[in-house]
């Protein structure tokens, strides 16, 4: 199979962005893949799926980018000094990710909060934080925390809130077949374990400002 390395690098915010495949893993990835049609009934050769392989290969590569992003550095690269102690909140951040049990993907909105305590960080670099850890084999529960848990202990934070909505197609394509459950899971540390912060936190993501 042939494989190219269409690569591109470039500094983005203090931090390498890398956009590109390894054609070594490409075609280790694809190869299996090969044989996984053929064991599916298929023939690997007929002109739709020759190389379905290799963009199966690519695709899960892409999806899966995550594991090669830090998402602490992405925050330390755009903290800031700033005396400002009340909630900071970026909801609606869309969220794609693959369930590890079934390799399926879900996907759905995260809402996350923080209350600073000497430092802010660049509102980009939150939805940054999320992708991160989204474009890995995921459980959502897990998902949730490692979302919370970087943002509290980079910026060490008077406290963090992170709520995600999702839906799975594990449970709708395969599975109990129900199309239209979604679940939705929860994180808080600090000043957000306090009711009347986290009812504030909830309040605001469901409110509409239009």
């Amino acid at each position: 199979m042939d494989v190219k390395n269409n690569s591109a690098e470039e500094k983005i915010d203090g931090y390498t962005k890398i956009d590109h495949y390894d054609p070594a893993k490409i075609e280790r990835i694809a190869s299996h893949y090969k044989a996984i049609l053929a064991e599916l009934g298929e023939d690997p050769s007929r002109e739709g799926l020759i190389q379905t392989p290799i963009r199966v290969a690519k695709a899960l590569q892409f999806l899966t980018h995550g594991y090669d992003t830090k998402p602490e550095d992405i925050l330390r690269s755009a903290m800031f000094k700033e005396d400002y102690s009340q909630m900071v909140v970026v909801k609606d951040i869309e969220v794609f990710s693959m369930c590890e049990h079934h390799m399926l993907p879900f996907f759905g909105k995260a809402h996350v909060a923080y209350i600073p305590n000497g430092y802010i960080v660049g509102l980009s670099k939150i939805p940054r934080v999320v992708d991160s850890f989204a474009r890995r084999l995921q459980v959502q529960e897990r998902l949730t925390n490692e979302i919370r848990d970087c943002i509290q202990n980079t910026l060490d934070a008077a406290g963090v809130a992170v709520v995600i909505e999702c839906k799975h197609l594990c449970m709708s394509m395969r599975g109990i077949q129900k199309q239209n459950s979604v679940t939705t899971t929860s994180a808080f540390t600090g000043a957000f374990v306090n009711e009347t912060t986290r009812s504030e936190f909830l309040r605001l993501i469901t409110a509409s400002l239009s």
